[in-house]
C-alpha cells in the first residue's frame, strides 16, 4: 500500500517507516525543508513537500495514498493553543480527504491524562470533545470519521516512548537531575508512569494500519506503571547523583512544566490491544534502558 505519513522523520516515524517498508509498503513523507526531504529519500522514503500548516498539500498527498498514519505535531509549549488548533485542523483535512473510502487513517494520541489515579483501557471513551482542549480534542475528531466511511484508529501512546536517542520526557528529567545534581521525584513517589520501547511502539503502528477496525483505539504501552521514585533512583544511580523527595509545592520550581505531568498517577493497560494484535513487546524496559546508557553517561 501506498501510505502518506506524517513524521515520518520524527522519533516515533523514523521507527515506524523500517516497519512498513519491511511489510512491503510504500512510504510517502511530509517534508518541511530539502534537508527533511534528503533524510527521507536516504530512509527509503518519497518526499511530499508541505507543512502541517500547509492544507493542500496534505489534502493532495492523502487523496493520493491507500491510507495514512499522522504522527507529527507541533510541540510549541508557549503556543500549545496555537499547536492543538493547527492540529485539528490537520486531522480535519486529512479525514475529509479520505471520506467515503475506507481507506485507513492512524492518528497519533496519548494515554497521559486518560484517567487519573486508576488504570486506563481502551475501553475508557475519548476525553476533550471540546476543540479548546489540548491537541484541539484531535483524538475525537479522527474517530468520528468512522461514522463517515474512514477506517480511523487512535494510538494512544504512553508519555515516555523511550530508546536510545530519546530526547522526549525522561532525557528532560536526566537534563534536570544533571543540572540540578539531584535526581528528585515528587511526594512519596509512589505515582506511575507507562512506558514503550520505540521499536514496540512502530510495530504496534504498523499493525494498526493493517488490522484495527473503524473507530478502534489502541494502546502503546509496554509497562503499565512505573512509580515515579524508581525513575528517578534509576536516574540517580546511572549520573551518580543523589535522589529526593521534593514537596508538591515546590515541583514547578525544579522541574517547570513537566513537574504538573510528573505528579501524576497516570498507569494504562494494553490488554486489549495485546489479544486484539498478538502485540507482544520485547523492547527493553524503561528502567533497563536507563541503566544501559540510552540517556548518556555519567
Amino acid at each position: 500500500m501506498r501510505i502518506f505519513t506524517t513524521g515520518a522523520s520524527g522519533w516515533i516515524g523514523s521507527a515506524v517507516v523500517p516497519e512498513l517498508l519491511a511489510a512491503g509498503h510504500r512510504v510517502v513523507g511530509l517534508a518541511r525543508s530539502e534537508a527533511s526531504a534528503e533524510a527521507l529519500v536516504s530512509a527509503g522514503v518519497v518526499p511530499w513537500r508541505g507543512s502541517l500548516s500547509d492544507l493542500d498539500s496534505l489534502r493532495a498527498g492523502a487523496e493520493a495514498a491507500d491510507g495514512v498514519i499522522h504522527l507529527a505535531f507541533n510541540h510549541d509549549f508557549s503556543d500549545y493553543a496555537g499547536a492543538g488548533r493547527t492540529e485539528r485542523a490537520v486531522v480535519e483535512t486529512l479525514g475529509e480527504a479520505l471520506e467515503g473510502s475506507g481507506r485507513p487513517l492512524v492518528v497519533a494520541s496519548g494515554v497521559a491524562g486518560l484517567t487519573v489515579g486508576r488504570m486506563a483501557t481502551e475501553e475508557d471513551p475519548t476525553p476533550n470533545v471540546d476543540p479548546d482542549a489540548p491537541r484541539g480534542a484531535s483524538e475525537h475528531l479522527a474517530l468520528s470519521f468512522a461514522a463517515r466511511g474512514v477506517r480511523s484508529v487512535a494510538v494512544r501512546f504512553a508519555p515516555t516512548v523511550h530508546g536510545r536517542g530519546d530526547k522526549g520526557f525522561t532525557a528532560m528529567l536526566v537534563r534536570i537531575a544533571r543540572e540540578r545534581g539531584v535526581a528528585a521525584y515528587i511526594g512519596d513517589g509512589a505515582n506511575r508512569w507507562p512506558a514503550v520501547h520505540r521499536n514496540d511502539a512502530a510495530h504496534l503502528v504498523r499493525l494498526a494500519f493493517e488490522q484495527a477496525q473503524p473507530g478502534a483505539v489502541v494502546h502503546a504501552v509496554g509497562e503499565e506503571g512505573i512509580a515515579t521514585r524508581d525513575i528517578a533512583a534509576a536516574i540517580g544511580r546511572e549520573f551518580d547523583v543523589p535522589t529526593t523527595a521534593l514537596a508538591s509545592e515546590n515541583a514547578q520550581e525544579h522541574f517547570g512544566w513537566i513537574g504538573a505531568l510528573l505528579g501524576l498517577d497516570i498507569p494504562a493497560a494494553s490488554t486489549l490491544t495485546r489479544e486484539r494484535f498478538a502485540w507482544n513487546p520485547t523492547g527493553s524496559g524503561l528502567l533497563e534502558d536507563i541503566a544501559g546508557g540510552a540517556y548518556g553517561r555519567s
